[in-house]
């Protein structure tokens, strides 16, 4: 198992290290662009999705009485940061008429697929939780 991980580490390190330099080679601007895109992605997601989707957890377990599992929370997670930073192609910010190429995917539908599917792996997980656990029997002795 050890050697396993040691050579998926070391071709994950060669494909970082084959990015950065394809990165390096489209030049500085290209490479500012993509640091503050990756820094604003972790900002919004730090600074917005994670604390709204701990207060709407909060509103929600508040409001029913019962807690959110932790898988719907993990996906809402999911689906809004992968929502936050596919904006700029969900609203074609960038698309121009004399280039066609850019921006030439249906990326709304493929945002529905990953949004469908986030969701069908969550469901899929909260049953299986509650299978492993007999179901949901509602408070008893060591449940909240």
């Amino acid at each position: 198992m050890t050697g396993t991980r040691i050579a998926l580490g070391l071709l994950g390190l060669a494909a970082a290290a084959y990015g950065a330099l394809q990165l390096l080679d489209l030049g500085l601007d290209n490479l500012v662009a993509t640091v503050t895109w990756l820094a604003g992605g972790v900002l919004v997601h730090d600074a917005v999705v994670a604390p709204l989707t701990i207060a709407l957890w909060f509103v929600v377990s508040r409001v029913t009485g019962r807690r959110l599992p932790g898988a719907v929370v993990v996906g809402a997670v999911v689906l809004g940061t992968v929502t936050v930073i596919a904006v700029p192609v969900l609203g074609r910010f960038g698309a121009r008429a004399d280039n066609p190429t850019l921006l030439d995917r249906n990326y709304v539908l493929g945002w529905a697929m990953l949004a469908t599917l986030t969701v069908v792996v969550t469901a899929a997980v909260v049953a299986a939780s509650r299978r492993g656990r007999g179901g949901d029997r509602g408070p008893g002795p060591g449940r909240r």
